[in-house]
Formats: structure tokens, C-alpha cells, sequence
């Protein structure tokens, strides 16, 4: 039995998952609400002809690419849009049958943080960063609950020890710059329950966090849910999360639902060709390496001017004449909703949702050349110390690496924030000077070279971000960006730079126009492959990926991994990919190293290490990794690794797994285990593997 904010009892529903849908009142209905927003270049129809309702206990998510209104239709419910630009044009929201939309200012400020709270995306620019957390959770406690400072202080403590934040009275005076991003999150979270809400909105919740983390607070949210009967919206792009956690989907495009279902229904039987594409088009980690990724070609419509009819027509596979009518959105099946003209024939058309798998066709060969070689590689950066003397403490963000990167391989390098991915990137790329240890390319060892001769290595190796808006420069044409690098490295005469240009930007699958454009007036996905045509500019050996996809919706990331694969297939590239997507990686990598506090744990090919991992970090992650589909991931053992990564300033003695490792004995404390082979090719950092 699971009991309300009040201590009433809910009945179940179906599955067992949130109350009965028949037999409870809503929390929340929304109906036909359409939001435009008025700019200097017309008008933005954010969201059309939204409806859903939402019932105690029930944990509903809203999923799609970016732009297709998630987060303006939340943001309309807690009456959050700015009253300058945007404006609810139609439609009602009631929450337990009061409209939303009727209330005044202060009547909506009353039922906002006191019966409906949501949850932001980052919690750094969320939280105040120069007010205590303490002061943060109590402040709704004080303004809506009527608390004393006292009962509100007790509250905060009960509050942070609910969200599983160790030494709670000490943490109320620290600053959120002095918590973790996973701390900081959770922070959010106590603050969103402080006032026992009857609807929680998360939006975008774990987005910034790693896998571990953000297994232990959506695991944290759901209980919450079913033990207190919160109604719970979750916005995500992350469909393992909605497979694993959510009662029931709503797939969002072009700012209006196309398909609603139980999370069983719609990811089972996928009715819209959006939905299936979608679906189709995540890497999963419980499948081997796919020859291509299935993709959804073209990118969503502008709002501004959105197609006329069926808004995914211009992409849509099984577009036909009638598609040019809006379809009505109608049951298909019991409980299952969907928006498409040809959905009684869709599956016989599609054939299937996945593209053909071979399982792990990628290995690694043992006898190619090593491009990279990496002999005791570290980093440590200095802090503190400063003008008036006091000891500078050292962080030891990569510390004592080896590693091998073959000629024409992928490495994939997996590990949670913090943990020295990125630096190692940086070490490669010598962004960064090593504190000790070899980085050899091509047998020369980069450590000991000055920065003129460099120059000439920088021709064969090259980069591409995670954020392709910041690493282009937005002052510069596309044509100028990916034509810098000739020009400056002498790759090709100056009037001969254009015609390279247009042929790198048909290779990435742009066109040569766009050399005209600014960054600003391309997607996200036609970013990133711009920045992937500068890194190709002067034909590299080797490209460092650092999580060139995580920033991107999955239909474009799948485009993006597409044109990776093929670029190295046609140019015998090979790739350092840092990622924290495991099932990402999976696809895309030949072999696979997993890093723990600046430390590599684990090293084996990509197909024995998720088949067969050692190391209990490497299980740990993989039993926090998602995977969409409800059946599997609903049945799969919970082992969520407890706790957080340790500081690099202070690391622990010995393995620097062991504060929370379930096998650590004594013996882990005393020693750095060293890694040794198990089977062929598989080298693990533990006594106890």
C-alpha cells in the first residue's frame, strides 16, 4: 500500500506502478494548452495542443529532441514563462481541479514551492551561490510551512538525510560550490520536497551527473513517489532512464505530442514513426556492435515556420498525400494514444526498430602499430599555497597511466566526473605538460618536446569538444573556420583552401553553402559536424573525441556516430573517444579503458569487457547504465554503488576504489594493486578479480 503527503492510503495501478488511473482523482490535467512566444522574427509556436494528466504516485515523462516544447510546457505549469514574450493562447492547467491559469500572482506564488515544486537542470546557476544550503531548504519551510528556525533547521537535516547526504547538520552552513555536482543535485531535491508537494517537476534531473549518481537519485525520486504518493514529471532526452523509471511516456515533437502510453506499451509497440526512429536510433548496451546506427535523417522544424499537416512529415519515411492534414491524435489500443495517419499499417512497413546487428564485429588487432603510448603518464596541479606561504596541496588528476592506442582502432575511455578523462585527452594533445611519465607518438615522446616542434604534431593530431557552440568561433564563417587550420599549418595555397572547404563539408554530410553561415545559424548536430570538418582540415592520424556526442539529441547523435565510424573506415583514423555513455561507447569502440579517480582500473576488448567485466567500479557502472526497454531494465538486479568520488586532493591509501567497494578488505588499503592480465588482452586493477 502506498500512502499521500497526508498519510492516505493510494491504491495501486498497472503494474503496480503509481495509483490506480481509474480510481484516482488527477493531479494534474492539462488540456489543449498551446504557448506561443513573440520574437523580432515572428512568432514561435512553442507548444500546440498539449494534453495529458498526471495522478498521484504516477511518474510521467515527457521525452524528445531539443526545441519541441518539454520544458515550456513545465514551465507553463508552474507559470514560470516570461510575461514579456511568451503567452498561453488557449487551454487550461488544473492541479486538483483548480485552474492554474485563473490564480493571481500571489495566489500561484502560494501553490508554487508549497504544493508544486520542480526540479531545474543545473543546480549551479539554480542554487544562490552566496547563500548556505541551510538557508536555501529552509527559506520555503519558513515562507510557506509557518516553521520556527528551529523546526525548520530540524526539518533541513531530516530533509538532507533523506537524499542520502552524510553528516547533514554540518553540511546546512556550506556553500554550493563547496558540494559535488551529485551533492548540489540532491540539494535541489530536498529543497523540491520541502514542503511535501503533490507534484514534483524534474526537468532534464541527472543530465550533468554520472551514471552512478544519477542511478542513486532517480532511485531516491521513485521511492519518494510511491512511498508519499507524489505526482512526479520528468523532462529527459535519456530513454534508459524512461524505461527504467517511468509509469507512463509522452514523445514530444515539433511542440506537439505524437504518441502516450504506459512506458511498457510505448516502448514495446512504438506506433508513430518518430517514436520507432527514436527508439531505433539509441545505442543500447545490451546489444553488441551495430553495423550502422539507425538515424532520422533531416533535423526539427522551425517553429517559426513550422510544415503545414504532420510536423514530422519532412522527415517521415512513410510520408504520403494525406500527411499534408494535421492526423488526430487518437487510441489506438487501450491506453495507448498516437498522432499518424498510417499507424494501423506502420509495422509492416517498418519491418522491425533496429538496424541489422552483427554482434561486436570490431576487434581489436594486437599486432597493429601503436599510434600512442602512454608509460607513467601523470598530472598533478598544484592548489593553495599562495603570497603569504601555507603548503600547496597537489591534485593528482592522472596519476601513473599506461596505455596503448593502436593504428586504426577506437579506445573508448569511460569513467564518472572528476575522475581524470579529459586531462589524460589534454595530456595527449599536450594542452597539458605531464608532470612525469611518456606520451609517445609515433615513438617520439611528446613530454620532452618544446612548442615549435610540436607545431608539426599538431598536424596529425586533432580534437573534437563536447560543446561545438563554445570551440567555434562565433565572429568566424564556417568557411573560415575550417579553412584557419590550411591556412596557418600551410596545407594548401591560399586559393585552393575554398575548394577543400566545400569538399570537407560534403564529406561531414553539409553543404558547400554553408561555408557562408555563422555558427549560430546552424543546429547542434550541424555544429558538431563542423567541428569534426576543422579537425579533418589537415589530415590527422589521430582525433581525441572528448564526449563529442553527449551534448547532442540521439537522432543527431546517432548521425554523428554514423559519420565517425565511416570517416575512419574511408581514412584509417583512430580515435581516443572519452565518454561517460556507455552504450556509446559500446558501439563506437574497438576496445574500452575505464578510469577511476586517475587511475585506468580496467582495460580489455570492447566486446569482453561489457560481456565479462572484473573490476567491481567497471560493474558497478555497467548495473547503473540504463537500458530502453522497461522488460529488461524493470527485471534487471539494482547494484547502485553508494557514496561518491573521492576528492583527488586527499585520495585514499591503497586502491582508491576501496571506501566503496562491496569486496574491499583490509589488504585493498594497504597497496596500489597493480594491473595484471586476465585472459587475453583483459588487464584489471584488483587482488580480488
Amino acid at each position: 500500500m502506498q500512502y499521500g503527503p497526508a498519510g492516505d492510503a493510494l491504491p495501486l495501478g498497472r503494474d503496480g506502478a503509481g495509483a490506480g488511473r481509474e480510481s484516482a482523482a488527477p493531479v494534474l490535467e492539462i488540456e489543449n494548452l498551446h504557448v506561443h512566444f513573440k520574437t523580432s522574427h515572428g512568432t514561435v509556436r512553442a507548444v500546440e495542443g498539449v494534453t495529458y494528466k498526471v495522478y498521484p504516485g504516477e511518474m510521467v515523462a515527457i521525452v524528445g529532441e531539443s526545441g519541441s516544447g518539454k520544458s515550456v510546457s513545465a514551465l507553463a505549469v508552474m507559470r514560470l514563462l516570461p510575461p514579456q514574450s511568451a503567452r498561453i493562447v488557449e487551454g487550461s492547467i488544473r492541479f486538483e481541479g483548480t485552474s492554474l491559469l485563473d490564480l493571481d500572482s500571489e495566489s500561484m506564488r502560494q501553490v508554487r514551492g508549497r504544493s508544486i515544486s520542480m526540479i531545474f537542470q543545473e543546480p549551479m546557476t539554480s542554487l544562490n551561490p552566496v547563500l548556505t544550503i541551510g538557508l536555501q531548504i529552509k527559506e520555503p519551510l519558513l515562507i510557506h510551512m509557518g516553521m520556527t528556525e528551529a523546526e525548520a533547521t530540524e526539518r533541513a537535516i531530516e530533509l538532507l538525510t533523506l537524499v542520502g547526504i552524510t553528516d547533514p547538520a554540518n553540511r546546512l552552513a556550506q556553500y554550493p560550490h563547496q558540494l559535488s555536482g551529485g551533492m548540489r543535485q540532491r540539494v535541489m531535491i530536498a529543497i523540491g520536497l520541502a514542503c511535501n508537494p503533490k507534484l514534483l517537476i524534474a526537468d532534464e534531473p541527472t543530465t550533468a551527473l554520472d551514471v552512478t549518481i544519477q542511478a542513486q537519485i532517480l532511485e531516491l525520486m521513485k521511492d519518494l513517489s510511491r512511498r508519499l504518493g507524489i505526482a512526479v514529471i520528468i523532462i529527459t532526452h535519456n530513454l534508459g532512464i524512461v524505461a527504467r523509471y517511468a509509469d507512463r511516456v509522452n514523445v514530444m515533437y515539433a511542440a506537439r505530442i505524437v504518441e502516450s502510453g504506459t512506458a511498457e506499451r510505448v516502448f514495446g509497440r512504438p506506433l508513430h514513426p518518430y517514436a520507432r526512429g527514436l527508439l531505433a536510433a539509441v545505442p543500447r548496451l545490451d546489444r553488441g556492435r551495430a553495423t550502422k546506427l539507425a538515424t532520422i535523417d533531416g533535423a526539427p522544424p522551425n517553429l517559426l515556420d513550422p510544415p503545414t499537416g504532420c510536423r514530422f512529415r519532412p522527415r517521415c519515411r512513410y510520408a504520403i498525400d494525406a500527411c499534408t492534414e494535421v492526423p488526430a491524435y487518437r487510441e489506438i489500443e487501450p491506453d495507448h494514444f498516437a498522432a499518424c495517419h498510417r499507424t494501423p499499417e506502420i509495422e509492416t512497413l517498418d519491418g522491425g526498430l533496429t538496424a541489422a546487428v552483427n554482434a561486436d564485429v570490431a576487434h581489436a588487432d594486437a599486432t597493429a602499430m601503436a599510434m600512442l603510448d602512454l608509460r607513467g603518464a601523470s598530472k598533478f596541479f598544484p592548489v593553495g599555497g599562495g603570497l603569504f606561504g601555507g603548503a600547496a596541496k597537489l591534485v593528482r588528476a592522472v596519476n601513473d597511466v599506461s596505455l596503448t592506442v593502436r593504428k586504426g582502432e577506437t579506445l573508448g575511455l569511460v569513467g564518472e566526473s572528476g575522475c581524470g578523462k579529459s586531462t589524460l585527452g589534454r595530456l595527449v594533445l599536450r594542452l597539458e605538460d605531464p608532470t612525469a611519465g611518456e606520451i609517445l607518438f609515433d615513438g617520439v615522446d611528446l613530454a620532452r618536446m618544446n612548442r615549435r616542434d610540436m607545431i608539426a604534431i599538431r598536424r596529425k593530431m586533432q580534437v573534437i569538444f563536447q560543446d561545438p557552440y563554445s570551440s567555434l568561433n562565433p565572429r568566424m564563417t564556417v568557411g573560415e573556420i575550417i579553412g584557419e587550420p590550411m591556412y596557418v599549418h600551410s596545407i594548401l595555397p591560399k586559393d585552393k583552401i575554398n575548394d577543400r572547404v566545400a569538399e570537407l563539408l560534403q564529406l561531414v554530410g553539409l553543404y558547400p553553402y554553408m561555408a557562408l553561415r555563422y555558427p549560430h545559424e546552424l543546429s547542434g548536430g550541424q555544429r558538431q559536424r563542423v567541428g569534426i570538418a576543422r579537425a579533418l582540415a589537415v589530415n590527422p592520424e589521430v582525433i581525441v573525441c572528448d564526449e563529442a556526442v553527449s551534448a547532442l539529441d540521439v537522432s543527431i547523435q546517432g548521425q554523428v556516430i554514423n559519420l565517425l565510424e565511416d570517416l575512419q573506415h574511408k581514412l584509417g583514423l583512430t580515435y581516443l573517444f572519452i565518454a561517460h555513455d556507455l552504450a556509446v561507447v559500446r558501439h563506437i569502440s574497438t576496445r574500452v579503458a575505464v578510469m577511476y579517480l586517475g587511475r585506468i582500473v580496467e582495460l580489455a576488448e570492447s566486446s569482453e569487457l561489457f560481456a565479462n567485466p572484473k573490476h567491481p567500479y567497471t560493474q558497478a557502472l555497467l548495473a547503473a547504465a540504463p537500458i530502453p526497454d522497461p522488460v529488461i531494465e524493470r527485471s534487471r538486479p539494482r547494484k547502485i554503488i553508494t557514496g561518491e568520488l573521492p576528492s583527488p586532493l586527499n585520495p585514499p591509501s591503497g586502491c582508491v576504489f576501496h571506501p566503496r567497494c562491496p569486496l574491499a578488505t583490509d589488504e585493498c588499503k594497504k597497496a596500489v594493486p597493480a594491473q595484471r592480465a586476465i585472459g587475453t588482452d583483459h588487464l584489471v586493477a584488483c587482488i580480488h578479480a
